[in-house]
């Protein structure tokens, strides 16, 4: 039988407790009564640790057959369910909390990218487990939902990088590059990381700036190299091409090296997302790994359209590989 999740059993242990006294009080006042008989203690014991059993197992406890429970579901407990909303819930953020049937889902979208090894439910479980903890321990949010966020990180072992150049064109708070570094050092790459934002206030796009984020914090660049270093991130291996990725100067500025790893997610339009391609086809190591985000999300029709208008003229590098959630990945030949 599988164990209760963690959280669940740290909150059973007062329960346990306070189980394991009663059955010491219940043998010393069964053993003193003469009347008793040793059937009956037994009993009394057997009835008690059936209790114990169903409540370490997660089940809810009962005093017998047909008898009601003697406890209520700890999972249902007020506190208990706060606790968990405060630490994965949507309060100033998307929900974190994890679907399973998605998360299955979400494997096998990863396993049709290329997993000859088998190990995509567990790289699922990794990212989720770096996305929650890199976001709870900055300032601010990552953006996204939760199957795609988890999806984009878990890609990077699997696809393996040539190399640990990163570009992230469009980094917000910097929590999301703070999350793919630790990926990119899965996939066995040393890593540099180049940042390429206009650290506006407010997110832009399309030129225009959008509403206050949902986390209610306004974006500085002292706070996405906070973020970074709560993360983890060396700054002696991270630079931030302040700017629009259009910008002649941020170009020049980023186009110094070949990256193995693109996360293009700026401007959205497909005015945008074109330009932004046609410069990743000058700058992508040979094997390199691109990743559009939002590719088929409602909200931002121009992603898809201007990454299928890309690809379907068939005279560049990049080639398409598959679709995670609502990101596409590429490869550069």
């Amino acid at each position: 039988m599988a164990k209760p999740p963690l959280l669940l059993r740290q909150a059973l242990r007062p329960v346990l407790r306070a189980l394991d006294s009663r059955i010491d009080r219940r043998i010393r006042h069964t053993g003193g009564e003469r009347g008793r008989t040793v059937a009956e203690l037994r009993r009394a014991v057997e009835e008690l640790r059936a209790e114990v059993s169903a409540l370490r197992s997660g089940g809810a406890p009962g005093v017998g057959p047909g008898g009601p429970p003697n406890a209520a579901d700890p999972a249902a407990d007020p506190v208990v369910r706060a606790t968990v909303e405060a630490i994965f819930g949507p309060e100033g953020r998307r929900d974190r909390r994890v679907d399973p049937d998605r998360m299955r889902m979400l494997a096998a979208e990863l396993a049709d990218l290329g997993d000859p090894r088998g190990v995509a439910p567990r790289e699922v479980v990794i990212a989720h487990r770096t996305l929650v903890e890199v976001e709870n321990r900055g300032v601010g949010r990552v953006a996204g939902s939760t199957p795609n966020i988890v999806g984009k990180l878990a890609a990077v072992p699997l696809l393996r990088p040539p190399n640990g150049e990163i570009l992230e064109i469009g980094c917000l708070y910097g929590l999301f590059a703070g999350a793919l570094v630790r990926q990119v050092l899965r996939s066995g790459n040393d890593y540099r990381l180049t940042l390429v934002d206009p650290v506006a206030p407010r997110q832009l796009q399309g030129g225009r700036e959008l509403r206050e984020d949902a986390s209610g914090v306004p974006i500085t660049e002292a706070l996405v190299r906070s973020n970074l270093a709560l993360a983890g991130v060396d700054p002696d291996r991270t630079r931030l091409c302040r700017g629009l990725s259009g910008d002649p100067e941020v170009r020049t500025a980023a186009s110094d090296r070949s990256y193995g790893l693109i996360v293009v997610d700026g401007d959205h339009t497909a005015e945008g997302v074109a330009a932004d391609l046609e410069w990743v086809e000058t700058i992508t190591a040979p094997g390199a790994v691109v990743v559009l985000d939002d590719y088929g999300a409602r909200q931002w029709p121009g992603v898809q359209e201007a990454t299928d208008r890309h690809l379907k003229r068939g005279d560049g590098r990049l080639e398409w590989v598959g679709r995670v959630a609502t990101s596409a990945f590429l490869r550069a030949r």
